[in-house]
């Protein structure tokens, strides 16, 4: 059988791009070599989730005597935290296997590897067998980049040194963690592992953690993290992993972090290698595959979605890559954009971002106005967090009065980002912005304040 299309990796890309294609009437095959859903869903996004609420949980019932509540003999048992994690990821997993069944979607549990082109299309091996589509849908993901630091793959051979799909499986809580990398799951984990009570220390080349966030915000986010107890020594290098520390230089000074467990954590790499891209010809740049907007790749009939064409690494980055791609294949006019992706950290509290910062906005040489605007003007933020130091930025062109931009260092910041997303897709002017109704009393009523503050 040839099939209308092969979708090779069943993670978000991959299983989207599937479901959508069978309910548009395509015959298709999804090979997937571990459980579908991908690293999001079983080794990422929603495990992580899950740990940071019972995470949030405990924070806030050892801390509710300012709220006038108090608990005694409060305990975060780690045990049935994960229990109840892999018990949250089974669900999913299985709904996601149904919603493939009922598209008509065909699925094969193997490792699958492009071995050419016939007549008919290109050709998969996967499990023994080989499989025929007249498409082909790259999803293969990413995997976590593994440095050339002394001692550090025998670290991870031993269990020493784990990446995010170990230590989600992790029974018993480190008594000291170290952290290498200060990015978003870095900073996650070590927020979970922190209220579970492990000593914390996170190692970060750059003089900042959080990547690409707004500066301002990020600082906040790491005096909080430091007010609970997380240490944290930027602009410094791992130099090695010995049998149970971490070695650094910082100012050329070399240093060393005693650990019971180390979290590699420096970013990801999309999975390119030895998947039979050569075969066929897929042109690839730094690792990542080539994709136009349609998603397509430089070989006709070709797309890659998701992680692996290294654009934009999250997950909800991936599905609407996949609903392009497949939109494209039967003959639907779509196209991929951007500008306007919101991007979490699910830390408490929730730092979130959409568009652009007043920095990437400056270094485009765009002439912006910025309004800063504490999280205490929302009447449901105050009520519900005494003493916070939230923040709400919206970045506005001046010439055009458009939202290019917002930023929020909040609780349900991941809820309300999406709105300031779509402000920023639409181009919504300050004026178009100020006349949204927004319920009150709820957190995501700064949006419109902020709108309100600009001159």
């Amino acid at each position: 059988m040839t099939y209308d299309l092969i979708v090779l990796g069943g993670g978000p890309a991959g299983y989207r791009a599937a479901e959508r294609a069978g309910e548009g009437g395509l015959s298709v095959l999804l090979i997937e070599e571990r459980a579908v859903g991908g690293v999001c869903l079983n080794e990422g996004c929603i495990p992580t989730k899950t740990l940071l609420y019972s995470a949030k949980l405990y924070d806030g019932a050892a801390r509710g005597e300012k709220y006038g509540v108090t608990a005694e003999g409060l305990r975060l048992d780690h045990a049935k935290v994960v229990a109840r994690k892999d018990k949250v990821v089974r669900t999913l997993v299985a709904g996601v296997g149904a919603s493939l069944r009922a598209a008509g979607v065909t699925s094969v549990n193997a490792r699958g590897v492009i071995s050419g082109r016939n007549a008919e299309g290109y050709t998969v091996e996967a499990g023994g067998g080989t499989y025929t589509g007249k498409r082909l849908l790259i999803a293969t993901g990413s995997s976590p980049s593994v440095p050339p630091i002394a001692g550090l793959r025998e670290a991870l051979e031993r269990g020493f040194a784990l990446t995010n799909r170990e230590i989600l499986a992790l029974k018993e809580i480190p008594a000291k963690l170290a952290v290498i990398g200060g990015g978003v799951i870095g900073l996650e984990l070590a927020s979970y592992f922190c209220s579970a009570g492990s000593e914390v220390t996170i190692v970060e080349m750059l003089d900042h953690i959080a990547g690409e966030n707004d500066r301002d915000l990020v600082k906040l986010l790491q005096k909080g993290f430091e007010k609970r107890g997380v240490k944290f020594l930027l602009q410094a290098m791992v130099t090695q992993i010995t049998e149970n520390a971490v070695g650094y230089e910082k100012d050329g000074v070399p240093g060393e972090i005693a650990a019971d467990r180390v979290l590699l954590s420096i970013g990801r790499r999309p999975n390119t290698r030895d998947i039979g891209l050569e075969t066929i010809g897929v042109l690839t740049e730094r690792g990542a595959i080539v994709t136009d907007a349609r998603m397509q790749t430089s070989q006709p009939d070709v797309y890659a979605a998701g992680d692996v064409n290294g654009k934009s690494m999250l997950a909800h980055t991936a599905y609407r890559e996949a609903e392009a791609a497949v939109n494209d294949m039967l003959g639907k006019k779509d196209a991929m954009r951007y500008e306007a992706i919101p991007a979490v950290l699910y830390t408490n509290p929730e730092l979130a971002c959409v568009g652009l910062t007043e920095a990437a906005a400056k270094e485009k040489g765009l002439d912006v106005e910025v309004v800063s605007l504490p999280m205490r003007f929302s009447g449901r933020y105050l009520a519900e967090n005494e003493g916070g130091d939230g923040v709400m930025k919206l970045v506005v062109d001046k010439a055009t009065r458009a939202a290019l931009g917002a930023q929020a260092l909040a609780n349900y910041a991941s809820e309300f980002i999406v709105a300031c997303g779509t402000f920023v897709e639409l181009g919504l002017t300050v004026e178009e912005i100020q006349r949204i109704v927004f319920p009150h009393p709820t957190v995501s009523e700064i949006v419109r304040e902020a709108a309100f503050h600009i001159k």
